[in-house]
């Protein structure tokens, strides 16, 4: 049996239309959702990295340390902090709080809490997203009667 012109000729629009559907709106909004997500990943590191150099500044004997600064460019300076009992810690927003070790301790913990948990949101975000763009897919698999073989391009674009 097959469908007349008129039909082919709407089959074929829908699936320009769920083509375009996938690539300028899922994907992107895939692609958007876990940027964000590596962004987070980095700045749990930054902040897991300043809970190592506080622990090392408190197993140190000394008050002084000596370091070095970059300007920018890569350009560093040797500089030398007199006292190391308290420190800036970046609390968002381009906004530094003086702190002693303990409270930027404490304050960490739940910063990488709180950004661990947003991760797991994005995570899930994404996840949905994929689900959305596999129906999608399937939509269109359908529309065009093609049978369940695994399609090489949900390979693709779920692998993201």
């Amino acid at each position: 049996m097959s469908l007349p012109a008129n039909a082919n000729a709407n089959v074929d629009e829908k699936v320009v239309q769920y083509e375009n559907f996938i690539s300028l709106v899922l994907k992107k909004d895939l692609q958007k959702v876990l940027e964000q997500r590596d962004e987070v990943y980095e700045k749990i590191s930054e902040y897991l990295q300043l809970k190592n150099t506080i622990y090392s500044l408190q197993g140190a004997d000394s008050h002084r340390l000596k370091t070095d600064v970059d300007l920018g460019c890569n350009f560093y300076v040797q500089a030398e902090v007199e006292d190391t009992s308290r420190i800036f810690v970046a609390v968002g927003y381009g906004f530094f709080v003086e702190m002693n070790h303990d409270e930027a301790l404490r304050f960490i913990d739940k910063k990488t809490n709180q950004l661990t948990a947003f991760t797991e949101q994005l995570t899930k975000d994404s996840a949905k997203i994929k689900a959305n763009i596999r129906m999608v897919l399937e939509g269109l698999r359908e529309l065009q009667g093609l049978s369940d073989v695994s399609d090489s391009r949900s390979g693709e674009v779920l692998s993201m």
